[in-house]
């Protein structure tokens, strides 16, 4: 399994976490699975989602990456949306997948992410935690 160095751990001050310590050998990876995200989310996960997507695009911008230590469930809320799989045939229980971001689609769903304005995402910003 590949480790994500400098990718953040989880999100600031919360127990949003991004990333896992270590590959289950035993059942191998958790499987990929496009969860809906409903208008009623509380803030706090909505925080998070965007924080997630923040860390995606500095780390990776528009280049396919390796799912490698990124956490499934916090994957599961952008995938088949945000975050798409970039090869065929894609293996939802692999750690060694291809994914790649749909800016397109992200710039929709997450605007501070990636704000013209050269503002973005504030890490520091608990407002709404």
């Amino acid at each position: 399994m590949l480790k994500h160095r400098g990718f953040p751990g989880r999100l600031p001050g919360t127990d949003f976490q991004f990333t896992i310590r270590r590959a289950n050998v035993k059942e191998g990876a958790t499987p990929l699975i496009a969860r809906q995200r409903f208008k009623d989310r509380r803030p706090a996960d909505r925080r998070a989602d965007t924080g997630f997507m923040a860390a995606l695009w500095d780390h990776f911008g528009e280049e396919p990456f390796e799912r490698g230590n990124l956490d499934a469930g916090r994957l599961s809320w952008l995938f088949g949306r945000e975050v798409v799989a970039a090869e065929d045939p894609f293996d939802p229980k692999s750690y060694e997948a291809l994914l790649r971001i749909d800016v397109a689609k992200a710039r929709i769903s997450f605007p501070d992410v990636f704000a013209e304005d050269g503002e973005g995402f504030d890490w520091d910003d608990e407002a709404d935690i």
